[in-house]
């Protein structure tokens, strides 16, 4: 009890040298007397004789014997708590960090099973592994050791606890910040993001569309060439047939020797003023097929007091069929004199007249070719 007495008035008097060097000599004297009535053979004995060594400085033969002791005793025997702490300051003063941090974690774990709350280990663990940056358990520890020197009145204990407690809640409370402050950068680079991926959603829903613009334009455009293919070839037929019919009656005529007859016929012009009749009503049913509002948008690009009036009974009149050519991609006045059987002076007049009625002369030909289809 001597020796421990003046142990715990040395620690006291830490801030004061020249005390705490004379208890701890009275405590090693204590302890030298102590060895001297305890039997050698004992665990004891071994125990007193290796914390002689290690306050007298004699640090190796301390460290032997106090291992020794370690793996002899139990877990929950307060001999090697305080074994393993002597056994800690050894390697904290040899700098074997590795082996410091082991023995106070032994030391803490004694002195958890065995019930001991007054202790220094658990203190002196929080306050380490607070060096190494490990906040949560050192804040953990150094709580827990300042609530147990409460409970058991170690005044000591509850003034070294309460001193490193605000400098570690202090880094526990920065550490948390820091956390907050890496939470609200990921909350703000989510909304970023979000806002991103909105964005985006917007652009490929407005890409959306725009491609199913685009291939209702394509289907338009295939219905539209189909409908071109069907009119061409329908002109084809009847143009064959019309040939088919006049070689027939040319065959007749020249076999009966009626040569006068034929000749007559084609001098005349009547045979092909009867085909260009027919083609134009073909050509007029296939074209307002495919531009039902051909006229009406022909008229929009007119002046009022210059509009085209159809006679009763006329689909389309040669002004609007030579803008129905234009139209069709067909522009040369040579190729619409040919198809019309109009001679080349005739389809320019007709041309200037138009024009000379729209409202804009200078845009009139390309606003005609603006006039859509309706598939």
């Amino acid at each position: 009890m001597g020796r421990q007495m003046y142990s715990y008035i040395a620690a006291f008097c830490a801030s004061m040298p020249d005390s705490a060097r004379k208890f701890n000599g009275r405590s090693i004297e204590m302890q030298k007397k102590l060895l001297s009535v305890l039997p050698q053979e004992s665990t004891e004995y071994k125990f007193n004789l290796g914390e002689y060594y290690f306050m007298t400085g004699e640090k190796g033969k301390a460290k032997a014997i106090l291992e020794e002791i370690i793996h002899l005793l139990p877990t929950d025997n307060n001999m090697r708590a305080r074994a393993a702490h002597h056994l800690a300051t050894i390697a904290r003063e040899s700098g074997l960090d590795p082996d410091y941090t082991y023995y106070l974690a032994q030391t803490a774990i004694s002195d958890a099973t065995s019930a001991t709350r007054e202790v220094a280990a658990l203190q002196e663990l929080g306050n380490h592994l607070y060096t190494k940056g490990d906040l949560n358990r050192a804040y953990a520890y150094l709580t827990l050791a300042l609530a147990n020197a409460v409970e058991c009145g170690a005044p000591l204990r509850m003034i070294e606890s309460s001193k490193s407690l605000p400098i570690i809640e202090r880094a526990k409370t920065e550490q948390i910040n820091a956390k907050q402050r890496i939470i609200f950068m990921i909350i703000g680079l989510m909304s970023v993001l979000v806002i991103g991926l909105i964005v985006l959603l917007f652009i490929l829903r407005s890409e959306m569309r725009r491609m199913h613009v685009l291939q209702d334009n394509l289907r338009q455009a295939s219905r539209a060439k189909e409908v071109y293919i069907g009119q061409f070839l329908n002109l084809c037929s009847i143009y064959m047939d019309k040939l088919n019919q006049f070689c027939k009656i040319a065959n007749r005529k020249i076999a009966s020797g009626k040569t006068d007859e034929l000749f007559r016929l084609t001098k005349s012009g009547k045979f092909a003023e009867e085909q260009s009749q027919e083609f134009y009503l073909v050509f007029d049913n296939a074209f307002l097929h495919l531009y039902p509002n051909f006229v009406s948008q022909v008229n929009a690009l007119l002046r009022p007091d210059a509009q085209i009036e159809l006679k009763e009974g006329e689909s389309l009149n040669t002004d609007l069929r030579i803008l129905a050519f234009m139209r069709l991609g067909i522009e040369e006045s040579t190729r619409i004199a040919q198809v019309l059987n109009y001679s080349l002076n005739t389809i320019y007049a007709y041309r200037n007249r138009t024009k000379a009625r729209a409202i804009n002369r200078e845009t009139f030909e390309a606003d005609i070719m603006k006039i859509d289809a309706d598939i």
